[in-house]
């Protein structure tokens, strides 16, 4: 379960709410919850990084010198791993990082980790009309009446983002925003506060809930 106060644009308390996730028990927590992270941190690594083998290397086609008589060691090609220019011995070639964790455990490690940040979850009215025009510097002190501090890396969570609230957002250099649906545990371990609303909680809820 998690208890959260409801703010509106002035940052004055208006209600109080609750909401019911099922979490991982207290001994499994963290180790569902770590897994979850490595996983998505595996995903996000593009694994394109390749180098030549000795086969692929151009050059190299005929034999240096002759097999006896130079007083050299025996070569047979100038592209052997032994030489400048040749090819790369087990280097690295595109594979996949993807690692494979059931729905149900995902979706348990997202609301453990929802719920771990309860002190830090900032819920307020939906404030989409309190923005007429695109302004940064409104949003920012919106954000300073919440007691979200001036450096504090910002998880803004919300169901209908208006077009003057992107505009608005996207200039906070500590600041990201996603829709409910793109929840991941990176985003909600990372961010020092969690600003959403209750319909975006409730997307939530309903996303993740089972």
């Amino acid at each position: 379960m998690v208890s959260y106060i409801i703010k509106n644009w002035q940052g004055e308390q208006i209600s109080e709410a609750q909401m019911e996730l099922k979490v991982a028990k207290v001994e499994n927590a963290s180790h569902i919850v770590h897994r979850a992270l490595v996983r998505y941190l595996a995903g996000q690594r593009q694994g394109t990084a390749s180098s030549k083998t000795r086969s692929e290397v151009r050059g190299g086609g005929r034999k240096p010198w002759r097999q006896k008589g130079s007083g050299r060691a025996r070569a047979g090609s100038s592209r052997s791993p032994l030489w400048r220019g040749g090819g790369v011995i087990f280097g690295p070639k595109p594979r996949e990082y993807n690692l494979k964790m059931n729905r149900k455990e995902r979706k348990l490690a997202l609301r453990t980790a929802f719920s771990s940040r309860e002190e830090d979850l900032i819920v307020v009215e939906n404030f989409n009309d309190n923005l007429p025009q695109p302004k940064t510097k409104e949003l920012v002190s919106a954000f300073s009446r919440w007691g979200i501090e001036k450096e504090s890396k910002i998880l803004l969570i919300l169901l209908d983002m208006s077009e003057n609230v992107y505009l608005s957002a996207r200039n906070i250099a500590n600041l990201k925003a996603i829709e409910p649906t793109e929840l991941n545990v990176y985003d909600l371990l990372y961010a020092d506060k969690i600003v959403t609303t209750p319909e975006a909680l409730a997307k939530i809820q309903e996303v993740y809930g089972d």
